[in-house]
């Protein structure tokens, strides 16, 4: 929730995604709530409507930015025209008015930044490995793609997700920050 002194929310669809920006967020050097920046998790695409209506210029007055799912840009425009926020009609309209687009979702800009070695080594110091490694050999996901294999299991439960998406800013090069998440924070 902003408190007395927020001036800007960035607005993402779920905690795991709160996770992931806001330990990324210390990694790049920003104070979030010295800077007056809350991270909020909205509980789903189509909420950005109501929550931008709510905390946008015609509510609360916050500056408001944040990150989407690839299969949710069209919501998240629709919801940004509906609340009178901004009409971006595409991308880069969108990225315009604040707004980035993760690549299938945050997990996957992740994985696919700290690469399937790095992952691996981080369920390995979580104690997931073994685990991870019966999922790889189940018939269905045997001989799959390893970064699908990685955005299965970390989402098989929501504390898993949570959990690893700030591992995962946590781990990330700093040379390596996918797009959506440096374009996201370079705008603070």
């Amino acid at each position: 929730m902003p408190t007395p002194g927020t001036r800007t929310a960035i607005l993402v669809e779920g905690t795991s995604d709160q996770a992931a920006v806001e330990a990324l967020a210390v990694r790049l050097g920003h104070d979030l709530g010295a800077e007056g920046v809350v991270v909020l998790p909205i509980g789903g695409a189509h909420a950005l409507a109501r929550e931008a209506r709510r905390l946008g210029p015609a509510g609360a007055g916050l500056r408001l930015v944040g990150l989407c799912d690839e299969a949710e840009e069209p919501v998240f425009r629709r919801g940004l025209a509906q609340a009178g926020v901004a009409t971006p009609s595409g991308r880069a309209e969108l990225e315009d008015a604040g707004f980035f687009v993760c690549v299938r979702d945050l997990e996957d800009e992740l994985l696919r930044a700290v690469g399937v070695a790095g992952a691996e080594r981080l369920l390995e110091a979580q104690g997931d490995l073994r685990a991870f490694r019966t999922l790889q050999g189940q018939p269905t996901w045997r001989g799959r793609d390893p970064l699908a294999q990685l955005r299965r299991f970390l989402g098989a439960g929501a504390r898993r997700k949570h959990r690893y998406g700030r591992l995962l800013a946590e781990a990330v090069d700093v040379d390596r920050v996918p797009r959506p998440l440096g374009a996201l924070l370079a705008r603070l």
